[in-house]
């Protein structure tokens, strides 16, 4: 749908970015295949209840309903990462303090980045292969992530600089020798599309926001290969309600 926002669904987007502090964290024991599956989450622990019972969970299928004017997404990423992270549930390249995403008045500092296969979220009812996920926290705890389709296609050059330093086994950290610039596996075109939900992971904090880019990023199948053989099994939550929620496009960006 396009045209210009109607003044009701601004106040609603106003209000989705007042949201609660959030943890990027979880104790109890969980994962993606038997008892421990994300229909199961809500039971592994208290503190899970909201994968079960929260109403503005992600991941969705994105399907934006109205195109607006949105703040452009202001990327500043001059450190490299440092370490390189399997945690039994993703691989996680994780970043020193420094690299910061501005979006209008607010600013967020990249905590991590990390991958799922195949993507939580689809766009228009499309699955791609590969997600990454880039994790932001601001100075009061809020959360944003911007997210990062990858479609199968040519090899991914930026990628593999990250991919050669695979850690196989669970809780194997590896340090990256040169590092890891998250600049080169962004597409050029920044256009995204915003909707407020929560971690993908449990304890499914909500209240985070997601800036998801439109222009998904070629890589090729061994790549793809690569990662979902490390992982052992698919690492994606199914897609949640999108419930009442505004899902919204920037207009500036066709």
């Amino acid at each position: 749908m396009n045209g210009k926002i109607v003044p009701s669904i601004v106040v609603v987007f106003i209000c989705l970015a007042a949201a609660p502090f959030v943890a990027y964290a979880a104790s109890g024991h969980w994962g993606y295949e038997g008892e421990f599956s994300p229909e199961n989450w809500h039971k592994a622990d208290h503190s899970f209840g909201l994968c079960g019972n929260g109403k503005n969970q992600s991941p969705i299928d994105i399907v934006p309903q109205f195109a607006t004017t949105l703040p452009a997404l202001d990327i500043s990423y001059p450190l490299k990462a440092e370490s390189f992270l399997n945690n039994g549930h993703t691989l996680q390249a994780q970043f020193p303090a420094g690299n910061i995403l501005r979006v209008g008045k607010s600013s967020f500092s990249l905590i991590q980045a990390h991958f799922h296969t195949p993507s939580e979220n689809r766009l228009n009812g499309r699955s791609f292969p590969l997600e990454a996920h880039f994790v932001h926290q601001d100075k009061d705890g809020y959360l944003a992530v911007m997210a990062v389709f990858f479609e199968e296609g040519k090899f991914n050059t930026g990628l593999e600089s990250l991919w050669r330093y695979m850690p196989l086994t669970v809780n194997e950290t590896v340090a990256l020798p040169s590092g890891f610039d998250p600049n080169v596996i962004l597409p050029p075109d920044r256009g995204y599309i915003y909707f407020n939900g929560s971690l993908t992971t449990p304890p499914c904090s909500e209240g985070v926001r997601w800036y998801v880019l439109r222009s998904p990023v070629a890589v090729d199948k061994s790549q793809i290969a690569a990662f979902a053989g490390t992982m052992g099994h698919p690492n994606n939550r199914p897609l949640q309600p999108v419930n009442a929620r505004p899902v919204l496009r920037d207009a500036a960006n066709h």
